[in-house]
């Protein structure tokens, strides 16, 4: 599915993430973990094409994508919802939602039917502007706008950040579904630890720009938990 090698990043001269080898377990949940400042989210801006890699490279089903640009890697199949949500406030809900059928290579402008059918309350406000929508109504909307690409792999940058508990187990949810029931690969940054033991099947661990550990989620001990992510 996903595959990277070697990667280094580096802004200005300041180096940010060191050889960094990540494979992506198709149709499961990979978590990527870390405390704040580690790269986490300098790492997926790589993997989408929005920072430039130093050095390395990166394979998506076996096509090397280092040197694509973010608009043709979302045509590719590759779904992104970054920190912040960033849905376009002034629009409503749906024109939101057809922002991310232009990436679709079948040329579709018809919302897929199944994003409702996981977040019902879109469809009750899709004449709403995105702005005057919940925190947890438009992190829902940033997803189902990243699931209109019809992606097979969904990157999401801590999708719980700032968002009520009861939205938080929905997404979690969510998540279970696109793998289990979809075969999807999702790409996770999570903080929540009980977020990332229900939906996650691995993990990565980044520190300080590298790559610390891995393993099964089960293998996710409170050793690794104190050493590299208790604040």
């Amino acid at each position: 599915m996903l595959k990277i090698e070697q990667l280094n990043h580096y802004y200005s001269q300041s180096h940010t993430l060191w050889d960094i080898d990540l494979e992506l377990e198709p149709g499961r949940c990979n978590c990527l973990m870390g405390r704040n400042g580690v790269g986490k989210t300098t790492l997926l801006n790589c993997i989408m094409g929005l920072q430039p890699l130093r050095s390395g490279e990166i394979l998506y089903d076996d096509r090397d994508i280092t040197r694509l640009d973010a608009e043709r890697r979302a045509s590719l199949g590759i779904g992104y919802v970054p920190q912040g949500r960033q849905i376009f406030p002034l629009l409503t809900v749906r024109e939101n939602l057809q922002i991310g059928l232009y990436a679709r290579t079948d040329r579709s402008r018809q919302i897929p039917e199944f994003i409702f059918e996981l977040f019902p309350v879109l469809g009750e406000m899709m004449d709403r502007r995105g702005g005057d929508l919940s925190g947890g109504q438009q992190q829902q909307l940033a997803i189902g706008r990243a699931l209109g690409v019809d992606p097979k792999l969904l990157i999401l940058d801590e999708p719980t950040e700032g968002i009520q508990p009861n939205i938080v187990h929905e997404i979690g949810e969510i998540i279970k579904r696109l793998t289990t029931d979809l075969g999807m690969t999702v790409l996770l940054v999570e903080q929540k630890l009980p977020i990332v033991r229900r939906v996650a099947d691995n993990f990565v661990i980044l520190d300080r720009g590298r790559k610390a550990a891995a393993g099964q989620i089960d293998a996710l001990s409170d050793k690794l938990i104190r050493e590299y992510l208790t604040v």
